[in-house]
């Protein structure tokens, strides 16, 4: 698709790549921006609503290995085209049938896989087509458009279901998806044929040589628990946050959940883009530990002392999210950067796998543990970030062992 004479810069490909993400990303979070309402309209337990909201994760996992590993092989236009045709498809089932845990079950696992067509397949397209030196900056830049629309999907949710209903907010992330899939169909030239791709008589699904890559594999593992602490925030924010509004003498009116969501992530997305700058200054480790160890710190201060105040806990939310988001695109971009270049696709397919599984366990364990100290209660939450602050510390002593590599234009820590 698109017309042969138009031959856009990598530069121009970077720009309508990040923005068809965030059209394709806008409707991922609607179903944990409208959580607290869908519980009680669906009469949902703790465990239930935690499941919606992992299964998105759970049919990332199960598609990104075959789809990414295959842009190895196919242009990962098609690949990536595939992928938004499913998140619309995914939207429009939820818009229109959802009616309950099962059906949203479905809708949503066929979100995630949608997104495993879209995700890292967006920035294997930026990687076929950017320098090395301009692949850090591609990823930081890729992973801010997402971050962006991350963010702005808590927002756009509250608003279109305050207004039209819950079903509406859905069919709008339809719609955004739609129009990503034009944007790229008609303006992202095809691939072509890269020297480094691997050679017919390489196994294609042979991740063999991927695990062993120990440098790639650092940061893959530290984006898995990265990725666990992220969703668990997203997906348990806004609820976090409404039952802190609900104590006695607390009050939301400062700022809402959903809008402290949206705020936390676009301060997430901005520092993840200066995580990335400072991690080519400062040394990539550095910051990557850095960000690790505040992330846990920032987890436990906000389970004991922010049930007590919602102000407080507004507080501590916007100071939590920047600092889990400070390593996001240094950890995508390590991977990303020291893959085998024949094996990029892979790579990739095993690291955003990791990410995701992390993904589908963060929410999950908050859910469980919620339910396993009697519903949500100061006591519950508390154990519930404490368990994300252990496994965060876990993540960095397994980092510090491995010592990954840094990238090209990286300052030596």
């Amino acid at each position: 698709m698109g017309d042969p004479r138009f031959a856009p810069s990598p530069a121009h490909v970077v720009t309508l790549v990040c923005a068809a993400q965030v059209l394709v990303q806008i409707g991922a979070f609607v179903w944990p921006a409208l959580l607290p309402g869908m519980m009680q309209r669906w009469a949902l337990t703790n465990s239930e609503a935690g499941w919606i909201t992992a299964v998105y994760y759970a049919g990332y996992i199960g598609a990104v290995p075959i789809l990414v590993t295959l842009t190895d092989r196919i242009d990962a236009k098609r690949v990536y085209l595939a992928g938004v045709a499913a998140t619309v498809l995914a939207h429009a089932l939820f818009a229109f049938l959802a009616d309950g845990f099962w059906s949203a079950l479905l809708a949503r696992a066929l979100a995630g896989i949608g997104w495993a067509g879209t995700y890292m397949t967006g920035l294997k397209l930026l990687a076929d087509k950017v320098e090395a030196k301009m692949m850090s900056r591609a990823a930081a830049g890729h992973a801010a458009s997402i971050g962006i629309a991350g963010a702005l999907s808590f927002a756009c949710a509250d608003w279109i279901a305050g207004s039209f209903g819950w079903r509406a907010a859905f069919l709008t992330g339809g719609a955004c998806a739609a129009l990503a899939w034009l944007t790229v169909a008609f303006t992202v030239p095809a691939a072509t044929p890269d020297p480094g791709s691997p050679r017919p008589g390489l196994a294609l699904f042979d991740f063999r040589p991927v695990f062993r890559n120990r440098s790639a594999m650092a940061y893959a593992l530290a984006y898995c628990v990265h990725t666990l602490e992220m969703s668990a925030v997203r997906g348990w924010g806004v609820a976090f946050l409404g039952f802190v509004a609900l104590g006695p003498g607390q009050s939301s009116a400062v700022l809402s959940p959903a809008a402290t969501l949206t705020a936390l992530g676009l301060a997430g997305t901005l520092a993840s883009v200066l995580g990335n700058e400072a991690a080519i200054r400062l040394g990539r480790r550095r910051l990557i530990l850095f960000a690790m160890a505040g992330s846990a710190v920032c987890a436990v201060l906000l389970g004991l002392v922010g049930p007590r105040s919602y102000l407080l806990a507004v507080v501590l939310m916007l100071v939590y999210g920047p600092v889990i988001w400070l390593d996001s695109s240094s950890l995508t971009a390590g991977t990303a950067g020291t893959a085998e270049p024949s094996r990029r696709g892979a790579t990739l397919a095993v690291h955003s796998m990791l990410g995701y599984i992390g993904g589908f366990v963060g929410p999950l364990t908050v859910g469980w543990v919620l339910d396993w100290r009697g519903g949500m209660s100061a006591a519950a939450w508390a154990t519930a970030f404490a368990t994300i602050a252990v496994l965060m510390v876990l993540a960095l002593a397994a980092f510090l062992i491995m010592r990954p590599r840094g990238l090209a234009g990286d300052a030596s820590g």
